[in-house]
């Protein structure tokens, strides 16, 4: 049975595609019982590595199924058939914050101030229950018709654990796009999961108010020497309160980062995820 016969059966009128990454395909459909539009994110079990069929696909599906925030994309529905499993979601009608951010080439500080705030009280909401998304980018935030930020794609999500000493177990795993990710995943280090989420937030609050990059990643090797080297080149017609506040989350050295764990709670053992 194909993907529009299935989601006829659960009552989804299937439409356009959406978009499409490496694991899945996402698209419009129409719900018959709430009276409107949603996202529908497939994701066929042939077509998938065996790694993320057994550790990642169910993580993301019990984070979804716990999470419940005004600035993160809000679940209806999870089902699943003998070869395949449909998130049906809200919509980010208005589209993602990249195009946003490309169509207006870098917002005004007090667009991206109100935006921030929402995508950091998001990302707080998961940290305070132990949720790290690893994978915060600004294609990953979608608006919705009131152009308010929804935080999606928890593929590379996961909860946070400690050990039997009260330390957090760091993660070792790769995850997200390089031109997010914080030097200490880059470089293949053990790293703290809401440490590198703090990174990924300053790499969005850059992008939003620049309109490009901090880091350029076509020369990794390069891009990491300068985030090691805590180099940041900012617009002249920045205030000092956003540059200091990039500035602190764009920190190479951990220990210091904003709002990096204590020291006391640095672990002692790697998780392999």
């Amino acid at each position: 049975m194909d993907d529009a016969a299935v989601l006829k059966r659960k009552g989804y009128i299937m439409g356009s595609n959406l978009g499409e990454s490496s694991f899945a395909k996402v698209k419009c459909a129409y719900s018959e019982r709430l009276k409107f539009h949603v996202a529908v994110k497939i994701t066929d079990r042939k077509n998938v590595p065996p790694e993320f069929l057994e550790k990642f696909l169910p993580r993301e599906l019990e984070i979804l199924a716990t999470v419940s925030h005004c600035s993160i994309i809000k679940i209806y529905e999870i089902f699943e058939t003998s070869g395949k499993v449909y998130i049906v979601m809200e919509l980010g009608v208005q589209g993602d914050l990249l195009e946003f951010i490309k169509r207006n080439r870098g917002l005004p500080e007090e667009v991206a101030r109100k935006m921030f705030r929402q995508l950091s009280c998001a990302v707080k909401y998961c940290h305070d229950l132990d949720v790290v998304h690893r994978d915060l980018k600004c294609d990953n935030i979608l608006l919705d018709k009131d152009m308010n930020i929804k935080l999606s794609d928890f593929g590379f999500s996961k909860r946070c654990f400690q050990d039997e000493n009260g330390k957090v177990i760091l993660s070792q795993t790769f995850c997200g796009s390089a031109a997010y990710a914080a030097p200490e995943v880059i470089e293949g280090i053990p790293y703290q999961p809401k440490v590198y989420d703090i990174w990924s937030l300053g790499v969005i609050l850059y992008v939003m108010v620049s309109g490009y990059m901090p880091y350029d990643d076509s020369n990794v090797k390069r891009m990491l020497r300068f985030q090691k080297e805590h180099r940041v080149i900012f617009p002249e017609s920045l205030t000092q309160e956003c540059k200091d506040l990039i500035f602190r989350m764009l920190q190479p050295d951990v220990s210091h980062r904003l709002c990096a764990a204590p020291k006391s709670c640095l672990q002692v053992k790697v998780d392999t995820g």
